[in-house]
């Protein structure tokens, strides 16, 4: 792959989900260079779902993160990149636009924002006021400053098991807290991190608080089946959780946002900035299922493709 800092895409789509993955095969079906910004298959809503039954052409029960993997394996066969990377900030006016990233900077000339409604409203204990001084939430970016210390990963999704498998190149030990018993990864990937000898799994673990006084020095945690809580000395907690509100913090004010805090877009599917279009779960507009996220993808991509190519209208293409 080239150096993100010397890359121009088409379109940018932030979020490998139903609505990003489907954006990403309807643009690069149209032959446009396309750039998929995603943190794993289980980071998303559908990546975490274990059972999907109404989803139009999958006849019987089918696991979400085995759907959401046929999605982006039909992208990338047309040629749309996933790059495994987070956008933590932006430049949405300038031309290409800019997406910043824990790895990079990417550019544009059309984006479109795919993040979905799974970030964080509630905090654990201690989390806001550690940030910096043991709490991170970028393994990469953080790593170096606590070789050969103890540490902790707080998570359940691809990213966390990513994460971790990074810091156990520094960590003495890792202590590894997962707030349900069940992983839901591939085997193959939660192997890579059970069999490190210095990894230690807390499954069915709820971390309660992160304490310390100038920087963290400890964790309270329950254990799955107890309701006793305990204390475990680590030098660094590094949170991958999960919530329920749209992801939006990397646009820093520059779209509106309602009271919920989802983005605003015209019919569309294009915001306030031109050539900058939102889709799937980051929206109120709609019931959450993964075919209407979908549907927001593939309108979006159309629109990006119209508005790049300066086309009076849309292309029909019903996709033979």
């Amino acid at each position: 792959m080239e150096a993100a800092e010397t890359m121009i895409y088409d379109i940018l789509i932030i979020g490998g989900g139903p609505a990003g993955a489907t954006a990403g095969i309807y643009a690069a079906r149209a032959g446009l260079k396309v750039g998929i910004l995603d943190k794993g298959l289980t980071t998303g809503a559908l990546g975490t779902t274990s059972k999907i039954a109404n989803y139009p052409g999958m006849a019987g029960e089918v696991d979400g993160a085995e759907l959401l993997g046929v999605m982006r394996k039909q992208a990338q066969d047309f040629g749309a990149e996933f790059i495994n990377d987070k956008a933590i900030g932006s430049d949405l006016s300038s031309s290409p636009k800019s997406i910043f990233g824990n790895f990079g900077v990417y550019s544009a000339r059309a984006v479109i924002i795919a993040t979905g409604s799974m970030g964080r409203t509630n905090l654990i204990k201690g989390e806001a006021e550690f940030l910096g001084r043991g709490v991170s939430y970028c393994a990469i970016c953080d790593a170096a400053f606590f070789k050969g210390r103890d540490l902790a990963v707080i998570g359940k999704s691809d990213e966390a098991i990513e994460e971790a498998l990074y810091l156990t190149r520094f960590a003495a030990t890792l202590h590894f807290f997962s707030p349900t018993e069940h992983i839901n990864v591939p085997p193959e990937t939660l192997a890579q991190l059970t069999e490190k000898e210095n990894v230690v799994m807390h499954t069915g673990s709820v971390v309660r608080e992160i304490c310390g006084e100038q920087k963290v020095t400890c964790l309270r945690y329950t254990a799955h089946g107890s309701k006793q809580e305990e204390s475990l000395p680590v030098d660094g907690v590094f949170v991958y959780l999960q919530g329920s509100k749209p992801i939006t913090d990397f646009v820093a004010g520059q779209l509106e946002v309602s009271e919920e805090g989802c983005l605003q877009v015209d019919r569309e599917n294009q915001t306030a900035i031109p050539g900058v279009y939102a889709v799937g779960d980051v929206l109120c507009s709609h019931v959450k299922q993964a075919v209407i996220a979908a549907a927001d993808g593939a309108v979006a991509a159309i629109s990006a493709e119209k508005w790049l190519r300066g086309k009076a209208r849309h292309r029909t293409d019903w996709g033979d």
